[in-house]
């Protein structure tokens, strides 16, 4: 895992330390290395946990053109083949890392590209060309990915830790958050027990622009038509196949795994 963080503060409100402060409290999630970029009005942190190309694979990681810069923290499982694809389109990958692909499909097909990733993943980037903050979150929300903000400005982060420690956000309690918890044994996104601070949901994606405040969007597809025509031997050898593949493509390391 790694940690992520992302301040997008047109006003320069937030403490000069901010972002030092969210790498000091994501350490943990990435002992290999780490990053604080300033581009405009926002500023990216980054921990990082080498595991595909642990030489290059450096984040943030930055387009050809220099307009879009993408820190993320994942596993794209798929990324051989879109970066196949990516490449016959023109774009040039500058390291070997997954998450390089997450740029370029996103150069390509802007937000839709998390429609095209085949992973585990909470990213953010900032787009300098149309002056806007992206963070999005995989399908299942395997990867965690939360946000606040008080108009000013607008903060995401792998851990809630991060933002109270980057003082962009403080630790109140959110009381039907807790009457959540005490009657389902884990609080519903999008709210966490922290008044104010919000849980990314799984299959969404956050849209900050200076000015504008954030939204949230869904990218989650309907249930697809059931399989009428398959026996039950038919399906659970589908079934087997699709197990198969995912677990071949979760394999994937340039370091050792269980």
């Amino acid at each position: 895992m790694c940690g992520l963080g992302a301040i997008l503060d047109p006003a320069g409100a937030a403490r000069p330390d901010a972002a030092q402060r969210m790498v000091e409290a994501l350490r943990h999630r990435g002992p290999d290395g780490d990053a604080v970029r300033r581009i405009g009005p926002v500023t990216l942190a980054h921990t990082r946990l080498a595991i595909i190309d642990v030489a290059g694979g450096d984040q943030p990681l930055v387009s050809e053109d220099g307009q879009t810069t993408l820190i993320a923290n994942g596993e794209i499982y798929n990324h051989r083949a879109l970066r196949s694809g990516l490449e016959q389109r023109g774009h040039r990958f500058a390291t070997g890392s997954d998450c390089e692909a997450i740029l370029h499909a996103y150069e390509e097909h802007g937000t839709d590209c998390v429609r095209k990733l085949n992973g585990i993943f909470a990213f953010a980037l900032w787009d300098d060309s149309r002056k806007r903050l992206v963070a999005a979150r995989d399908e299942f929300g395997v990867k965690p990915l939360y946000w606040c903000s008080d108009g000013r400005r607008v903060a995401v982060a792998s851990e809630i830790g991060a933002l109270l420690r980057a003082g962009l956000a403080t630790a109140e309690l959110d009381r039907t958050a807790l009457d959540h918890y005490l009657a389902c044994r884990f609080v519903p996104a999008p709210r966490t027990l922290f008044e104010g601070i919000h849980k990314l949901p799984a299959a969404s994606t956050l849209i900050a622009e200076p000015g504008a405040g954030a939204r949230v969007e869904t990218w989650r597809e309907p249930p697809g038509e059931p399989h009428r025509d398959l026996t039950e031997h038919d399906l659970a050898d589908l079934l087997a196949e699709r197990f198969t593949d995912a677990v071949e493509r979760q394999m994937m390391s340039d370091v050792p795994y269980g």
